[in-house]
C-alpha cells in the first residue's frame, strides 16, 4: 500500500520533471503517481476535482488526509528522503511568503515552463504507471 497519491498534470513539463524525479527517489514505493489526465481518472478518483488539482498540486495520505501546494511537496520529498531543506519553507514567518510564491508558479507555470524548457505544454509525457 502506498504512503501518499500525487495527483499530476502530466501536460506540464515542469510537473513532469519533478514527478519523473520523484519517482526515481521512490525506490521504496511509497508514492502512487495519478495523472490527472488518464483515462478514467474521474472514475478512479472521483472525490478529486481535476480543476482543482490542476491549478494547485495535490497530495493524499494513505489516511485520507489532502495535502496541498507547497505542503504537498514538502511531504512527498520527505518521503522519499530528499530535499530536506524545504522544512524551511514551513516555517512560520517564511510559510506566509512561501505559498504566495507557490501559487504564483502555480498560476504562470506554463509560462514559466516556456522561458524554463522552451514548451508551455506537452502531449505526449509520461511516467509508468506505480499501482
Amino acid at each position: 500500500m502506498h504512503e501518499l497519491t500525487i495527483y499530476y498534470d502530466s501536460h506540464c513539463p515542469l510537473c513532469m520533471a519533478e514527478m519523473l524525479q520523484l519517482k526515481a527517489h521512490d525506490s521504496q514505493g511509497k508514492i502512487r503517481f495519478a495523472d490527472l489526465h488518464a483515462e478514467g481518472f474521474a472514475q478512479q478518483y472521483p472525490h478529486i476535482d481535476p480543476s482543482a488539482a490542476y491549478k494547485m498540486l495535490h497530495v493524499e495520505m494513505a489516511s485520507g488526509e489532502m495535502l496541498y501546494g507547497l505542503d504537498a511537496s514538502y511531504k512527498i520529498w520527505s518521503a522519499v528522503g530528499k530535499h530536506k531543506w524545504l522544512f524551511i519553507l514551513r516555517l512560520p514567518v517564511i510559510r506566509w511568503f512561501a505559498d504566495r510564491a507557490y501559487l504564483f508558479f502555480a498560476r504562470y507555470r506554463e509560462q514559466i515552463s516556456f522561458l524554463l524548457t522552451g514548451k508551455k505544454r506537452c502531449a505526449s509525457c509520461s511516467i509508468s504507471a506505480n499501482d
